[in-house]
């Protein structure tokens, strides 16, 4: 099943659950800010984007400026951050299989269903 984490306040966001919609696909729709993933759900999911934590961070987003932008932070940090904090987390991840993406652009998720 393909399972999608999203944050109905990002655009990018809304544009991968209605391509989705459109193409009729059935998935499930991960509301991860309201329902944040554990420790092991995310290590799973990294694994599957095949990158490193680091990359999965929103190196825009005003906390990681703020905050962390000068720490040299390691992976289990980078996991733990993202658990507290998921707004962190880069967005709309789309996961199917054995393989998740980030979609962005949005032409990522023709070559993953």
């Amino acid at each position: 099943m393909i399972k999608i984490y999203h944050n109905p306040r990002c655009r990018k966001s809304r544009e991968a659950l209605k391509y989705l919609e459109d193409k009729g696909a059935t998935f499930e729709v991960i509301l991860y800010l309201q329902n944040p993933l554990t420790g092991q759900e995310l290590i799973d999911l990294i694994k599957k984007l095949r990158m490193p934590p680091i990359d999965l961070i929103r190196k825009e987003e005003a906390l990681w400026k703020t905050q962390f932008k000068d720490k040299n932070l390691g992976d289990k940090t980078l996991i733990h951050l993202m658990i507290e904090e998921p707004r962190l987390m880069q967005r709309p991840i789309v996961e199917f299989q054995d393989m998740a993406v980030i979609v962005r652009p949005l032409a990522v998720l023709e070559n993953l269903i």
